[in-house]
């Protein structure tokens, strides 16, 4: 199933995000800030610093170079969805003047597969998805034999670079509007905002109140690195109906809504002096496509007619993309791909099969054992061609590579009215994070993303 469907992949009885963040500050490992007279909740580390689970690590100020008295901030700032020619429609007049006033990558593009969470995760370990454990959003758990959700911190198995700057004796601090991106980051940061109020279904936290936490969080505890994801684009995007129409009559309200967010956060850096020391990093984590109610794929019942297949699979549907996992015999496998390629290659509205472990992939084994992309215009399904996945904004597949990506900010290492011809990637805001602080040293296995100063 669709992470942005109607229908929910948590493990019953498997504890939220929310009540995890409560087991913590009972523990004494967080503990509860309330700023910017708002009401606004957010939760510190402990003096003793943690890692995402909870173990104990080095202090920060022990681990190497300390970089705590530097100006220099960091503010990366996704736009959740985002297609790169809206940006050019006159929606967004605050993300125009960043762009073209800073470095601008035109050719940048998300890494399969594009969802939230494996593009977010390579944001910020700069690693692709085999090094990292997140492929998608939602897998087939072979070991707990559940489809679910990616939202613990456990399972991102990569160093962020936000735990890199903690260790640099640096503050970091993660504003994300979506449960399942709260849930997967953690207590990496030394800050998080807690995010509220949810939308039921759509289980994100508007703009408004985002924006409002990243405010708060800028003037009360001023981070030197800020991740900010902002998600009305994207949830909204799904739900609109007139998009397969071209019209996108609610998504170009959202595109409005949240440009003025954006620009909220650009005059707070300007009017506090913080902007002539600061790195803004503007990005989505994929763009957006959408699917007429007859243009849907499902696969479960095409696997299911065939007496070698049935009942010895399991499809993780993302949307725009589809995760085969064989659960038969061993020994039955490469026949059984074999078949899996064959009869989903001759259904409409798939567009290729791919090894999940390829050189172009990189997804690595929790993707399972064959990924199907569909077309354009089109999306997955299942197991049910109606109730799985109903809505028409759709995401996943190679038509929702292409994002936004520039770098703007006052700092003079932010070059000033350029662009470049180079294709940039999601992996590569680590990196460029990294070499703006002056972090040389990279982690285990180096960056598979690259600076992009």
């Amino acid at each position: 199933m669709c992470d942005d469907s109607l229908s929910t992949t948590r493990v019953p009885g498997e504890p939220t995000p929310y009540e995890v963040g409560l087991a913590e500050i009972a523990a004494g490992r967080r503990t509860v800030l309330k700023l910017g007279g708002a009401g606004l909740v957010f939760s510190s580390a402990a003096a003793v610093a943690t890692g995402a689970t909870g173990v104990a690590t080095e202090p920060a100020a022990a681990a190497g170079k300390n970089l705590r008295t530097t100006k220099k901030r960091a503010y990366v700032l996704v736009v959740d969805g985002c297609i790169p020619s809206e940006i050019d429609s006159g929606l967004t007049p605050n993300l125009f003047a960043m762009r073209n006033e800073g470095y601008r990558y035109s050719r940048a593009s998300a890494k399969p597969i594009m969802e939230t969470l494996p593009n977010h995760t390579m944001m910020m370990t700069g690693v692709r998805p085999d090094r990292s454990g997140v492929p998608s959003n939602t897998i087939y758990d072979r070991q707990e034999k559940v489809i679910r959700t990616l939202d613990r911190p456990s399972d991102m198995r990569a160093d962020t670079i936000i735990e890199r700057l903690n260790r640099k004796g640096l503050r970091t601090g993660t504003v994300l509007s979506k449960e399942y991106l709260y849930g997967i980051f953690g207590t990496r940061a030394t800050d998080r905002w807690e995010p509220a109020p949810i939308i039921p279904v759509s289980e994100h936290a508007p703009d408004q109140f985002t924006m409002d936490a990243a405010l708060a969080m800028l003037e009360d505890l001023d981070p030197h690195l800020m991740f900010v994801n902002l998600g009305d684009v994207d949830r909204v995007g799904h739900s609109d109906y007139t998009g397969p129409l071209g019209l996108k009559a609610a998504r170009r309200a959202a595109l409005l809504s949240t440009d003025t967010q954006v620009g909220r956060f650009v005059s707070a850096l300007k009017s506090s002096g913080k902007w002539e020391d600061s790195m803004v990093i503007v990005l989505a984590d994929h763009s957006m496509d959408w699917s007429k109610p007859q243009s849907v794929i499902t696969l479960t019942s095409v696997f299911e007619e065939d007496p070698f297949l049935a009942g010895k699979f399991v499809i993780a549907d993302n949307g725009g993309a589809d995760l085969i996992y064989w659960t038969g015999p061993k020994r039955q496998r490469a026949k059984a791909l074999k078949k899996m390629r064959r009869l989903a290659r001759a259904t409409p509205g798939v567009l290729n099969c791919k090894d999940p472990e390829s050189r172009w992939m990189r997804c690595g084994p929790e993707a399972g054992d064959l990924v199907v992309f569909c077309k354009a215009g089109w999306r997955f399904s299942d197991p049910d061609p109606i109730r799985s996945n109903p809505i028409p904004g759709n995401h996943g597949h190679p038509a929702t590579r292409p994002i936004p990506f520039f770098i703007s900010g006052g700092h003079p290492k932010v070059p000033r009215s350029k662009a470049s011809p180079t294709v940039a990637h999601t992996l590569d805001v680590a990196p460029t994070v990294a070499d703006f602080f002056g972090i040389r040293k990279q982690p285990k296995g180096g960056y598979d993303g690259r600076s992009r100063l």
